[in-house]
């Protein structure tokens, strides 16, 4: 006897396909990172689930720098890449390019932070001049390496990649500004699968901190051929008078630089106006943070030993706080 389906039956089917064709277009339309594997191109790569980013320390030009160190870190990088499940190693300036070439085959990416050295001849900006070779030679070579410039950071991409100092002095100092995001927004890394509620937050709210002096203008940016053809434009910012950018990534390679700071929110308490300690400010810190940890992830380099990759990681220094600086806590180094 053959059962003739009923009406409650024919619904119920209907539901549970539904239901099916909801969860194949969920999971087809979900962002990088969410499964095991990403997928780059036509190339699915394993994700590295334990990485490890370099932040590179600076000059300490504080008169009272003794008996700390003569450069530093601050610690609110670290903890902002902490925070998306990513390990630190220091960077120390003045060291051999050798040295430099070797840490940059154990790293996963390289975080150029904020900070008030010379832009161009400081021992900092060396460096970074030697991991910005390595990294692009790397990714050249298909070596997925990702590089993140914040203020300072960013100055220091642009002055390295236009092979020249093009960056003009403007009114930024102490000030949050909403972004004024562009159309190559859509179709960008950084920005493509950010949360829309906090895009809204981060257009029409003043959450990103500002504490520069000087900025790349829009117009020094597309009068550059180097810049153009490297970077595009996710975002720009005017202090009344030059319209400056505010947020770039690199068009080929996971090259990123974000003119403003988005780990002050969640961890400097330093009393000045600028910084936004909002619930729309930390979690867009978490994001952009979150987001370039994903970025390392898709690198596979390593220590050549547990003993040298546990001698190397910022665990074995000690943050000192300090009160009426200008960031609340710091790493010194010798």
């Amino acid at each position: 006897m053959r059962l003739r389906p009923t009406p409650t039956m024919i619904r119920a089917a209907m539901a549970l396909l539904l239901l099916l064709l909801l969860l194949t277009a969920a999971l087809s339309s979900s962002p990088p990172g969410i499964t095991g594997d990403h997928v780059t191109g036509d190339h699915v790569t394993n994700l590295n689930h334990r990485p490890i980013i370099g932040i590179l320390a600076q000059e300490n030009l504080q008169e009272d720098r003794s008996p700390q160190g003569t450069s530093y870190i601050a610690a609110s990088y670290v903890k902002y890449l902490e925070s998306a499940g990513a390990r630190v190693v220091p960077i120390r300036i003045n060291r051999p390019e050798e040295e430099y070439v070797k840490l940059f085959a154990s790293i996963n990416g390289l975080l150029l932070p904020g900070g008030d050295v010379d832009i161009e001849t400081s021992q900092c900006t060396q460096a970074a001049k030697t991991f910005y070779k390595l990294a692009v030679q790397a990714n050249e070579a298909g070596d997925y390496f990702p590089v993140w410039g914040t203020c300072q950071g960013f100055q220091q991409l642009s002055v390295l990649t236009a092979k020249r100092n093009l960056l003009t002095r403007t009114d930024t100092e102490a000030v949050a500004l909403p972004l004024t995001l562009s159309s190559d927004v859509q179709r960008s890394r950084l920005f493509r699968h950010f949360p829309k509620n906090l895009l809204h937050s981060l257009t029409h709210e003043n959450v990103t901190a500002n504490f520069h002096q000087w900025s790349l203008t829009v117009q020094d940016f597309n009068n550059n051929p180097l810049l153009k053809r490297f970077y595009k434009i996710l975002s720009t910012n005017t202090d009344g008078k030059v319209q400056f950018i505010s947020t770039m990534e690199g068009n080929q390679y996971p090259f990123y630089g974000v003119q403003w700071h988005p780990e002050k929110g969640p961890f400097e308490w330093i009393d000045k106006p600028g910084i936004v300690h909002s619930a729309a400010a930390v979690q867009i810190s978490f994001h952009m943070a979150s987001f370039f940890v994903s970025e390392a992830r898709k690198n596979q380099h390593k220590f050549s030993s547990e003993q040298e990759e546990e001698t190397a990681l910022i665990y074995n220094h000690i943050p000192h706080y300090k009160k009426n600086f200008y960031f609340v806590q710091n790493y010194y180094f010798d």
